[in-house]
């Protein structure tokens, strides 16, 4: 608060609290310059490894799902969230090549034969089989 004396500004000096708490609301605030700002922590999160398609689904949902991104890391359920979705898609893409395997009928002996044709075909089911993944869970 400031006063004029004779011309002059004089300024009160005081000083605000580093912390203060809220009883309307249950939240602790601290002083970071001139402003109060909430104390807030997110939960501890359960420590699973994510994978390849769940850091795929993160990049996806940072992008363009921002509120569902939010929502899971506030909430502190990202990690959970994520690892689900990758073992979903591991296992979805399992089921998807060893579907597409034998009803096309590349076999062991193929391989044996002809090694570049049963690349070739086990590179097309791979490539179909992560398109299907890739829209059915992970940018759905």
């Amino acid at each position: 608060m400031c006063e004029y004396i004779n011309g002059a500004i004089i300024q009160e000096d005081f000083t605000m609290e580093k912390t203060i708490y809220d009883e309307s609301n249950g939240l602790w605030y601290e002083l970071q310059g001139d402003y109060y700002i909430p104390c807030l922590t997110v939960p501890a999160q359960e420590e699973r490894p994510i994978g390849i398609w769940g850091r795929r689904h993160l990049q996806y949902i940072k992008a363009e799902r921002k509120t569902l991104y939010m929502e899971l890391m506030t909430s502190g359920r990202l990690n959970t969230y994520l690892a689900d979705i990758n073992e979903q898609a591991t296992a979805q893409m399992r089921l998807l090549i060893t579907q597409m395997v034998e009803r096309e009928g590349v076999t062991e002996q193929l391989k044996a034969q002809n090694q570049m044709l049963w690349v070739q075909r086990m590179n097309n089911i791979r490539n179909r089989a992560t398109e299907i993944v890739n829209h059915d869970l992970l940018y759905a």
